[in-house]
């Protein structure tokens, strides 16, 4: 995830002046865009703080699980273990963040290159916020601690306790369906629309299956971790659209008592 975070510092100073694009279907505001991906880039860089900085579980403590103690939705997947699952999730997960990149082929897309890239840095620097964030505060053992064929240097150390929620899932669906939905919003008419918005799904679908044979993340991990991904895919274009009526804004935020995103609509 380290390497997920420098790829947004590195795009954002690629960026540059992309604010005025009279005729696209978007409508970006320095005032506005920027303090939120500042935002969402120090609350990601502060997440990975937090999970970095979490108490190890014990010997003893390790030696106590038992998948018993896992709710019954995620059970079944207590104790497994890939490294060849592991290995191969990285490539669906690295490849997808070049998916926007890919809709820079189209015509339409391609003539706002600027714009698109700042929705980008901002769709991701909120889905880095949301995740570190929660699973900075969240501890969660992951299923490979419960297999006693792993060894113990594997599960006594912090990353041992991230397990909620999939970030290498909440990643990849947020690059997809911002790909996805870019494409769509560009190309009104276009016949490939249903196979972009397929391929959007199908990627992310495929790292949380691999992440969960892996032994990363439980199901519901994934689910949320793909859910949440998904959303800010969709919703930062979204409120970016120039015909969206609602007068909605996302801000990552942090406190004493709460850790996520605010979401304000003015009538």
């Amino acid at each position: 995830m380290k390497r997920f975070f420098s790829m947004i510092c590195l795009l954002t100073l690629l960026v540059g002046n992309a604010f005025a694009q009279d005729d696209s279907p978007y409508k970006t505001s320095f005032a506005v865009d920027a303090p939120i991906i500042v935002a969402g880039m120090g609350l990601s860089g502060y997440g990975l703080k937090l999970m970095k900085d979490k108490e190890p579980m014990t010997e003893e403590e390790i030696m106590l699980l038992s998948k018993d103690d896992v709710n019954s939705f995620d059970r079944f997947s207590a104790g497994y273990h890939s490294d060849n699952a592991k290995k191969i999730s990285d490539f669906p997960f690295y490849g997808s963040f070049a998916t926007p990149f890919l809709m820079l082929l189209n015509d339409n897309v391609r003539s706002k290159t600027g714009q698109v890239l700042v929705l980008y840095v901002e769709t991701m620097a909120v889905t880095g916020a949301l995740f570190t964030m929660t699973n900075g505060n969240v501890e969660r053992a992951r299923p490979l601690t419960y297999s006693k064929e792993v060894e113990l240097s594997n599960k006594n150390d912090a990353n041992a306790l991230n397990a909620f929620y999939a970030g290498h899932t909440a990643a990849t669906a947020s690059a997809t369906f911002f790909a996805a939905k870019i494409f769509h919003d560009f190309n009104p008419d276009s016949p490939a629309r249903p196979y972009v918005w397929a391929a959007a799904a199908a990627i992310p679908a495929t790292v949380g299956y691999l992440r969960l044979k892996a032994g990363k993340h439980f199901l519901s991990d994934n689910l949320i971790g793909y859910g949440l991904g998904a959303a800010a895919g969709i919703l930062v274009p979204q409120l970016h659209k120039k015909n969206n009526k609602r007068n909605i804004s996302l801000m990552p935020v942090s406190g004493r008592y709460f850790n996520g995103a605010l979401m304000t609509y003015n009538f």
